[in-house]
Formats: structure tokens, C-alpha cells, sequence
């Protein structure tokens, strides 16, 4: 499809590049403003579809454009889709306000990680765009918040039935458990709660994470460059969909994760021994923000002979993990892995036949299978990249890994796939974005069907043939010029 080579190109190709990305700016405006998750998921499906296509014809246009003009067109298109993520609520996740919620109640000076948002000890730092009441109580993705005793401020309910406005509701998901995120995660949250004007809202925590989305253009293209690669590549994050949807709107951290885990291979990719050791550091502050870039680890070791070259990387990562840990373990009085053992149940993880994980295993196994084949298929790839990965090129062997984690595993949450993307711009293997498309498929077009499991498989199947076709025709490619020759 997309083979990111320098070739010779004039101003008119500059000119029909800008136009294709003017395009995808308005398509993605239009997506983003379409409030359909809940009322019309087909819709928005067809809307993600073209978003999707706008972007495949950009990459490819960007072939012809000259090479003097490749950098500033790539930065002038990241700036115009990330900044269309920012023109509505977040629409399709209620992750952010959990953020917000964290902050607010750390800059009490209370460890998130002690308190449901519900628990009525923390009645006094209840704003009211993140508990609303009354008529703003009938949207979908609002929460029921019990009340005791007598209302914590006009308009909720106490336990006698007697209302103001009416009931007390959350945009929090989940707000009968803890937080889930890790301490990395949690210092942004604070961050942003302390840098946030009064009556910000959402804004903040969506401005950050478009400021970080252009962090992470701006490392891949640095990366790139160290290395002499095509800096094309940057594009497949700066223009992709998923950055403005599900890193800039939904405000997920998980761009935040993906900044350390693109820095941190960009580090060990260097032969030298402290180069390698800082960058095991930013590895593991990502894991320390999200826990899935540490699914990048192997990649990391692409290729190590020596023990000491392994422990330079493993050591600094696992020392600022669990230095991150240590001082949310002293403040708080609950545990600091919060609803992780839930949410790991909840999603299916430790039942297959309990939802739609392992969607592409359970067609050919039985659901008992499913868990011991995926751990010993990635236990394969594993070893492939330990032994045979480049270690000049760590993302490689980070890519294999985390795309055939999530085949196999088949997540049904979008934004997921962030730090797919960022390993394919790293890489410039562009089938794996296939994994990246299977996400929204299954979230959004999935409440078309009403069956995530069907879905799941069909388009995670797909995006898995794309892979081995284009894997084959690569592998073909060189014998059949050598023939021609």
C-alpha cells in the first residue's frame, strides 16, 4: 500500500497534499462533533471509514512530495489534526473525567487510590460538572451516585427520598471502585488539575494530551532522522485518526505512555551502555503511566548477547517503576493496583468464553485453549526478537510483539492501539495498522451488530491477513527482482 521512499515531486504535489489533509481536518471535525456513539454508532462508523480512507490517500501522496518540504508539511498536518480533537466534549470515552476526578482530589492532598469517587468522604470535592443532577442525569454514559445522609448541596437526594434539582449522578465510569492507574499517570493528573484555570472542565486534560501527541511527532521525526530513516514515517502518527479521537478528544494517557516508550527505544537503540540505561529509565516511567508499553520490553532487547547489556535496560526500569510506586504506597491506606484484578476479570481476560478477548483463537479452539496457546505463541515471538532482532532497530522487534499481542488478544478499546501507531512510524511496516483499525471497529461498529465477539473476529481476522499478505509479498520482492536481473 504505502511505501514511504523519497522520490521527485513538484509544488502541484505539495498543493494536492495540503488539500487531502485540509480534507481529513474537516472529516475528522465533523467526526469528532458527531455525537452518535450511543445514537447512531453506524454513522459514526461510516464517519471513522472515511477518516481512515482520507488518511491512506494522504500517505500516499506524501511519496511525491519533495523532500526540502516533507518535514514542515508533516508538522503543519500534525498541528491541524491534533487541534481537532479540541472542538467538543470527549465523545466516546468517559476515561478523562476519571483524570480529572484524580487530580481534584490529590490536590486535596488525598491518595486517589483510598476512594471510590462515591464514598461520601469526599462529598466536599465534588464539582459540579463531574456530579451533575437532575435533567443531566439522562445521558447514557451517566453514573447513579447512592446517596446517605442529608444532600451534600442543592440538588442531590438524601436518604429520606427528598430532592432539590434531583438525583446525584457522575460522568466518572465506574464510581463504586478505585482508580486503576499508576503513579506516572497519576502525577500528570496532578499536574494538569494544579495548572488548570477555574472552570477549565475537560479543556485542560485535552490540551495536554494534544501537546503531547506533537511531542511525540516531534521524537519521531528526531529519531528518524538520528537514524537516516524517511521522516514520511512521523506522518503515520501525526495524521492518523486515532491521535485526534482517541489521544487529543478522549483525552486518554495512554499518549503520555507512548511519548516515554518512543523516547525510551529511541535511547536503547544507541550502542552505548548509559545511553541504553537511560533509556531502560524512560521505559519504565511508561510502564509506570499505563503498564501496557512494558509489552516494548522485548523489543528493547532486540538482539542482546551479553547479560549486562540486558540488565543496563531491565534494571533502571524496574528501579523507577517501583520508585514511582513507593510514594503513593506510604500516602495510601488501600492498595495501589486499585481495580486492576477487577477490570483484568471484567475484560475477559481470565475467562475467554466471558466476553470478546481471544476472539481469533476461539474460532479454531476450544475457549479453555485460548489463554495457554496466546502465552505460548508470545512466549515464540518473544524469543524470535530476543535472538534475532535487530538491536539497532528495537521498535522492530517492539512492533512484532505488541502487534501480535494485541491479534491474539484482540482488546476491544480503541485507543489501545496509540502505541501501535507509534511503533509503526518508528518502523515503517504500515500493514500492522490494520490492528489499529480492528480497535474502533470493534468499540464503536461492534454496537451496530450488538455482538463485540463477531466483529471482533472478522475485523481483528482481516487485519491479521493484511499482515501475512504483505509480510509474503515483502519476503517475495527480493528474490523476484534478483530473477528479473
Amino acid at each position: 500500500m504505502v511505501n514511504l521512499r523519497t522520490s521527485p515531486g513538484v509544488c502541484p504535489a505539495s498543493a494536492r497534499l495540503a488539500a487531502l489533509v485540509a480534507a481529513l481536518v474537516a472529516a475528522l471535525v465533523w467526526t469528532v462533533r458527531h455525537d452518535g456513539y450511543f445514537t447512531d454508532p453506524a454513522g459514526l462508523s461510516w464517519w471513522y471509514a472515511a477518516c481512515w480512507a482520507l488518511f491512506a490517500v494522504a500517505l500516499l501522496a506524501l511519496r511525491r512530495v519533495p523532500a526540502a518540504a516533507v518535514v514542515p508539511l508533516v508538522l503543519a498536518g500534525a498541528v491541524a489534526v491534533a487541534a481537532t480533537g479540541l472542538v467538543a466534549p470527549p465523545r466516546t470515552s468517559t476515561d478523562s473525567y476519571r483524570y480529572a476526578w484524580d487530580g481534584r482530589v490529590q490536590s486535596a492532598g488525598i491518595s486517589p487510590y483510598d476512594h471510590a469517587p462515591q464514598d461520601p468522604a469526599l462529598g466536599r470535592l465534588r464539582d459540579p460538572w463531574l456530579f451533575p443532577t437532575g435533567a443531566a442525569c439522562a445521558g447514557p454514559d451517566r453514573a447513579r451516585i447512592p446517596q446517605t445522609g442529608a444532600p451534600e448541596r442543592p440538588g442531590t437526594t438524601d436518604t429520606a427520598g427528598n430532592t432539590g434539582a434531583g438525583r446525584l449522578c457522575t460522568r466518572i465510569n465506574r464510581p463504586a471502585v478505585h482508580t486503576i492507574y499508576p503513579p506516572v499517570a497519576e502525577v500528570y493528573f496532578l499536574a494538569v488539575d494544579r495548572l488548570s484555570p477555574a472552570g477549565a472542565r475537560h479543556k485542560p486534560l485535552q490540551t495536554g494530551a494534544g501537546l503531547l501527541s506533537l511531542a511525540v511527532t516531534g521524537a519521531l521525526l528526531l529519531i528518524l532522522r538520528r537514524r537516516g530513516s524517511d521522516p514520511r514515517r512521523a506522518a503515520y502518527w501525526a495524521w492518523c485518526p486515532a491521535v485526534p479521537v482517541e489521544a487529543v478528544n478522549n483525552a486518554h494517557v495512554d499518549v503520555l505512555g507512548v511519548l516515554l516508550a518512543v523516547a525510551g527505544l529511541g535511547l536503547v537503540a544507541a550502542p552505548a551502555l548509559g545511553r541504553r540505561a537511560c533509556g531502560g529509565l524512560v521505559l519504565g516511567a511508561a510502564v509506570a503511566t499505563k503498564l501496557m508499553p512494558a509489552v516494548v520490553l522485548p523489543g528493547a532487547l532486540s538482539g542482546v548477547r551479553r547479560v549486562r547489556d540486558a540488565v543496563a535496560v531491565l534494571l533502571p526500569a524496574a528501579v523507577v517503576t517501583v520508585l514511582a510506586y513507593l510514594p503513593y504506597v506510604l500516602l495510601s491506606h488501600g492498595s495501589v493496583f486499585g481495580y486492576l484484578g477487577g477490570y483484568v476479570a471484567e475484560e475477559g481476560y481470565e475467562d475467554p468464553s466471558a466476553g470478546s478477548r481471544y476472539a481469533l483463537l476461539r474460532l479454531v479452539l476450544p475457549d479453555a485453549w485460548a489463554l495457554p496457546v496466546l502465552l505460548a505463541a508470545m512466549a515464540g515471538v518473544t524469543g524470535y526478537v530476543l535472538w534475532r532482532g535487530d538491536p539497532r532497530r528495537p521498535w522492530s522487534g517492539a512492533l512484532l510483539v505488541t502487534g501480535w499481542a494485541f491479534a491474539l488478544l484482540t482488546p476491544g478499546y480503541s485507543w489501545y492501539a496509540l502505541l501501535l501507531v507509534a511503533l509503526v512510524a518508528l518502523d515503517g511496516r504500515w500493514e500492522w495498522l490494520g490492528i489499529a483499525v480492528a480497535g474502533p471497529a470493534v468499540y464503536v461498529t461492534g454496537r451496530v451488530f450488538g455482538s463485540r465477539e463477531a466483529v471482533s473476529a472478522t475485523a481483528y481476522g482481516l487485519a491479521v491477513l493484511l499482515v501475512l499478505v504483505v509480510t509474503v509479498v515483502r519476503r517475495r520482492a527480493p528474490r523476484t527482482i534478483g530473477r528479473r536481473r
